[in-house]
């Protein structure tokens, strides 16, 4: 192999990066030997096809001659909202090292060039935690929140869970005796928080790289907890072709784009020289093509000379042709299990194991469980038989509207209801009300002494039939809640809007899919 000079290798570091904080010292150490880089990932939801943006950037790591260490960061997973639950941690860590590992190798990373580290093994020690007080002493608590306000899910009321998190990452640069960090540009306030507070505690300045966010394939960021916005690693080649049809690519569009930055910061870092990115199409269509390099492909498609159906069908190619060795590795029994373990689906965990009981404790807790929707109503009329009813014909998307009693007779108008965007839970058992079947519920704020009740107000562009979910939790709903767990009444206490009257469940904001949040004039009160 040829060695690199080192202005190669820095060409070869920091190509495609959004931002590089700490040149001067990174010039400076490459003329003295290679530099040593750790990139960490909290062991959270499942990783998705934007993982492979990273992977292809440690892959130019590693080309040029530097030591990469891949932290599997699974106390941070916790500290950040319990995203994972403490009784999965272990199980999510192996899922994330054998599906990155699997990842690596779809690309041709050689795994012994890695170093894997799991956070837990270093960060109970008594030298570390010692370390996370001296932070403490520090870090004023506006620093620490500002650090995390794009990593850590933001809430009312935080944790101090939360505002430990950018402290332990600073720290983590110092305990992998590392150069460098690399990470997403959504970290750059961490790293700006470790430059100046690493430094107080004895420790030098690290250098940081940062990649460009990809958007996701609904448009803004891709998200393990936005189903539309991701294709998963194990996504069969029915899936990606189904998510992928529903991507969005606007004609001309290069700005939000997340299949030419997927084509961009994964495709054509990996390709070889000579190689490109070919697309298939008709000879009336221009016949086959293949871009050797990203601008060409770009300025097609920006001048309309590349249809995005023709490069959905060839990005739909590529990311199967990287996917396929990882569906076959997550073929083996032991792996199939860790992953139904790691992601156990609400509804299951039954049994006295611990994976079985972090399953209940889903169950019981998440407000996933219930199946909310917009609804709008589409004919209003009075109970015949009850003075405080409405009988409300309400079109959920469904073949025919639901008929949904509700008790608003006394403080909504029939005119103020009559195709109004309303909220409705959709899977409670359907009951009788003076002798007509109510088919679920229109959720609604109240005041203290129940004089002021109206139901939470609707973004106005949300679709009749969209579901609404909180947050952070993305399980599928029950088809129908046990009336006898009492499941609705023990999640709705946790169901109120808070002091700007945004609804909300444990300060998880209620969101339609556009990620719009449900409102009410009414602040800090009860949704029922």
């Amino acid at each position: 192999m040829v060695e690199l000079t080192p202005e190669e290798k820095k060409l070869l570091i920091t190509r495609n990066l959004q931002e590089t904080l700490g040149e001067d010292k990174l010039n400076a150490i490459l003329k003295e030997r290679d530099l040593k880089i750790y990139w960490g990932t909290a062991t959270t939801g499942k990783p998705h096809v934007a993982y492979f943006v990273p992977m292809s950037k440690i892959a130019d790591f590693l080309k040029a001659g530097c030591e990469v260490t891949i932290l599997f960061a699974d106390l941070h997973a916790y500290l950040d909202n319990m995203k994972a639950p403490w009784a999965l941690l272990e199980l999510r860590t192996q899922y994330y090292e054998a599906v990155i590992k699997a990842m690596l190798s779809s690309i041709g990373v050689p795994l012994d060039k890695l170093k894997f580290v799991k956070g837990t093994d270093y960060q109970l020690s008594r030298e570390y935690t010692l370390d996370v007080y001296k932070l403490s002493s520090v870090v004023t608590q506006h620093d620490a929140r500002k650090a995390g306000a794009e990593v850590v899910k933001q809430v009312e009321y935080p944790l101090l869970s939360g505002l430990l998190y950018p402290g332990l990452q600073a720290l983590d640069e110092e305990y992998l005796k590392v150069d460098a960090q690399f990470g997403g540009v959504d970290q750059r306030k961490i790293f700006t928080f470790s430059e100046k507070y690493l430094p107080q505690l004895g420790y030098e300045k690290r250098i940081h790289f940062m990649n460009p966010m990809v958007p996701g394939l609904a448009g803004g960021k891709m998200s393990s907890s936005e189903e539309d916005s991701k294709i998963d690693l194990l996504d069969s080649p029915a899936n990606v072709k189904k998510k992928l049809k529903k991507a969005f690519c606007e004609p001309g569009n290069i700005a939000d784009n997340g299949l030419l930055s997927f084509v961009k910061h994964v495709l054509f870092s990996l390709f070889k020289e000579g190689e490109g990115f070919s697309v298939t199409r008709p000879a009336e269509y221009g016949g086959d093509i293949t871009f050797l390099n990203f601008a060409d492909l770009e300025k097609s498609f920006a001048d309309n000379d590349l249809h995005p159906g023709d490069l959905k069908a060839s990005v739909e190619k590529y990311i199967n042709k990287l996917l396929e060795p990882i569906r076959k590795a997550f073929e083996s029994p032991e792996l199939q299990k860790l992953s139904a373990a790691a992601y156990p689906p609400p509804g299951k965990g039954k049994g006295g194991n611990v994976n079985s009981t972090a399953a209940a404790a889903v169950e019981e807790d998440g407000p996933h469980r219930l199946d909310i929707r917009v609804g709008k109503v589409v004919e209003v009329s009075r109970h015949p038989d009850a003075d405080t009813l409405y009988v409300l014909k309400t079109d959920l998307g469904e073949v025919q509207p639901r008929t949904i009693i509700s008790g608003l007779v006394k403080f909504v108008t029939t005119e103020e209801l009559d195709q109004r965007l309303v909220a409705v839970l959709c899977n409670l058992k359907p009951s009788k009300m003076r002798g007509i079947l109510s088919e679920g519920m229109v959720l609604c704020t109240s005041n203290s002494d129940h004089t002021v009740v109206e139901p939470i107000i609707v973004p106005a562009n949300a679709a009749p039939g969209s579901r609404l979910a909180f947050e952070g939790f993305s399980g599928t709903p029950d088809e129908q809640l046990n009336p006898k767990k009492k499941v609705w009444e023990k999640l709705s206490v946790d169901l109120k809007t808070n002091a700007d009257g945004t609804a909300v469940w444990k300060d998880n904001f209620l969101l339609t899919p556009e990620g719009e949040k449900l409102t009410s004039k009414l602040a800090n009160c009860q949704i029922k």
